[in-house]
């Protein structure tokens, strides 16, 4: 389907879009209200509760808001699509196109994308603990007599979630819309109700009382920006999930709905601080009549599932993007739709998301605990993109410098600003994320270093691919019927694998075809650009198959496609596929430290079987063995 096609759907269904991005994308940060507010107030930061205080932090959420994401992510970063797809891995591969031939700089920005992916995985694994136990919490005021049930009640909610993942979320996502429609509606009209009690309140749209609060309390109002960040949770979700459905719609939805009402939910908690202090108990919660509360619960716990969804699906993508991009090893790649190729599930990371969320809620215990920790992974993904869409600004887009310099720099001292604040929660929970990002940094960069020195080693002991051919075919080995499929890393170099058939059995298939992958820096590839074939003669073909960073090769799908537009006909149990298994040997030769050779040579063994990631049929496939040292 073509870019122009996606585009005349769109325009013909932005309600429906607009419908469905309320229920994917603004899960994150429209349950945000559940914790934001009664954070910026925990005691421990020592702000006493008055109304210039209540002023103060409503205008910091406000104007956090309005910059960070109706200006700076909606206006601008939305801007920065590659192919219409988002995240920071297509915002990286457009600043490394913007920059031209590899060097310093690119290698710069390739490190700063790769640690903006794995800060993103941290949030991924705080955002459904954090949020279903702020749902769940709910019960403590709604049934007290459930309270000590508020972990294992998490806990069920969370194995089931994930669970079902394997079956797909097609039948479930036609429900997330409307779902999420009813939840910021209420949020809007909760909150509508209270200010219309202390209109007062209202006056907090003037910067002056942030800027009044932050001159007044100076350490404790820098430390309160460390909870403050809590309502922009969720805003990369507007940006990584812009592929799915367009930047018009997500902007309307914004601008319609969801902006609209989380504001008017923060101003109705703040009036009813104002004329009830003792609701900071648990302002969200409390704004609601009693005869509400339970459903309320309920509804919150919905809505925070659905968030907890978003993520989860975003690090099935985000995982699938590295894997193509070369960033992480192969893994097993499901896809639960046929209808939609974006809908994946990815057992391994399933699993560890798992295990790591159940450990988080039951060593942290309350969203109280869990708040320190979520702010530093949302604040140094920000950071990042902030970094790398100035660079698409002036090398890609041709702005002004000066003009990207200075708003830029509004956008930086805000971003740092955030992050500085959320370092200072290290001690109380913000080690977590920078672990989590710490050591996925560490694995991803050794798995790349890794395999620029394996295509080193293997293109330094290559044999030029198109002169052994030719010699091939003047001295012809014996030739036998049926076909041979060689899957070859470079279109240029000898397949290490036709290397041993032809020295172990000396014979050459009358059709014979050496396949090459190649991923481009853009997330799909039209099927009509998708193949380059060259006849080479003697029945020798050589087939280079494009695909973009957000699909998966398919050896079916090219073979499919090579019998509909070249006439060719395969029968599988006449085809053979030759691949060569490739055994990593640590060494003391220049290139990674011998211990992270040992990791690398770890994560290659245990990388996914070829088979599975290229879907060729098992009992078709010929495995050579070769050891490479690194």
């Amino acid at each position: 389907m073509t870019n122009s096609t996606h585009a005349h759907e769109r325009k013909h269904s932005l309600p429906s879009l607009a419908v469905a991005a309320i229920g994917v994308v603004f899960g994150d940060i429209g349950t945000s209200p559940l914790y934001s507010l009664k954070e910026a107030f925990s005691p421990t930061h020592g702000i006493a509760l008055s109304e210039q205080s209540i002023l103060g932090v409503i205008s910091l959420l406000f104007w956090a808001i309005v910059m960070v994401v109706a200006v700076k992510y909606v206006l601008f970063v939305m801007r920065a699509d590659n192919n219409g797809e988002g995240g920071v891995f297509a915002m990286m591969t457009l600043a490394l196109r913007s920059v031209g031939s590899p060097g310093k700089l690119s290698g710069m920005l390739m490190m700063l994308g790769i640690f903006g992916a794995c800060m993103f995985y941290g949030d991924a694994v705080i955002t459904p603990a954090m949020s279903v136990i702020s749902a769940v919490e709910g019960l403590e005021l709604a049934a007290p007599t459930l309270s000590p049930y508020v972990i294992p009640i998490t806990i069920v909610i969370l194995i089931l979630l994930f669970y079902i993942q394997r079956h797909g979320t097609a039948v479930v996502g036609k429900l997330f819309g409307p779902i999420m429609l009813i939840w910021f509606i209420t949020l809007a009209v909760l909150g509508a109700y209270h200010i219309a009690i202390a209109p007062g309140v209202l006056v907090a749209l003037n910067p002056y009382y942030a800027i009044s609060f932050m001159a007044d309390h100076v350490l404790q109002a820098y430390i309160v920006l460390g909870s403050v960040v809590l309502v922009l949770t969720g805003a990369e979700a507007l940006y990584a999930d812009m592929g799915h459905f367009g930047a018009k719609p997500i902007r309307v939805g914004w601008y319609g709905l969801v902006m609209p009402s989380l504001l008017l939910n923060y101003f109705g908690q703040g009036a009813l601080l104002m004329h009830s202090p003792k609701a900071i108990e648990n302002p969200f919660f409390l704004l609601a009549p009693d005869w509400a509360l339970l459903p309320l619960v309920i509804l919150s716990t919905i809505a925070t599932v659905i968030a907890s969804q978003a993520v989860i699906s975003g690090a099935y993508s985000l995982t699938s993007q590295a894997i193509q991009l070369g960033y992480v090893p192969r893994m097993k790649i499901l896809h639960t739709s046929e209808l939609a190729i974006g809908q994946i599930y990815i057992p391994l990371v399933n699993w560890m998301l798992l295990f790591i969320i159940l450990c988080i809620v039951i060593g942290f215990k309350s969203s109280e605990n869990l708040a320190a920790a979520y702010g530093l992974a949302v604040t140094a993904t920000m950071l990042v993109t902030t970094i790398l869409v100035s660079v698409v600004m002036v090398n890609l887009w041709g702005w002004n410098r000066w003009l990207v310099g200075g708003m830029i720099t509004v956008f930086l001292v805000i971003d740092i600003g955030f992050f500085g604040a959320s370092l200072l929660k290290i001690e109380q929970g913000g080690w977590l994320p920078l672990c989590i990002g710490g050591a996925l940094f560490f694995l991803l960069m050794t798995w790349y270093k890794g395999r620029m020195i394996v295509k080193e080693r293997t293109a330094a002991d290559g044999i030029p691919l198109m002169p052994f051919l030719q010699g091939l075919l003047a001295h012809p080995p014996h030739r036998v019927s049926g076909t041979a499929i060689y899957l070859t890393g470079s279109d240029s170099l000898v397949p290490v694998s036709l290397l041993h058939n032809l020295k172990h059995n000396k014979v050459l298939h009358e059709r014979t075809i050496f396949m090459n992958f190649q991923v481009r820096d853009i997330p799909y590839v039209d099927d009509a650009h998708r193949m380059e074939i060259k006849d080479i003669g003697g029945g020798l073909f050589l087939v280079k198959a494009a695909y973009g960073f957000n699909e998966t090769p398919d050896v079916k799908a090219v073979l499919e496609q090579i019998t509909r537009t070249h006439a060719m006909t395969f029968e599988l149990m006449d085809t053979s596929f030759f691949m060569a298994r490739e055994t990593v040997v640590p060494t003391e030769l220049p290139g990674m430290s011998v211990w992270r050779e040992r990791v690398f040579a770890w994560m290659h063994q245990n990388a996914a079987k070829p088979t599975d990631f290229f879907s060729i049929p098992a009992n078709r496939v010929v495995e050579l063995g070769t050891k490479i040292e690194i």
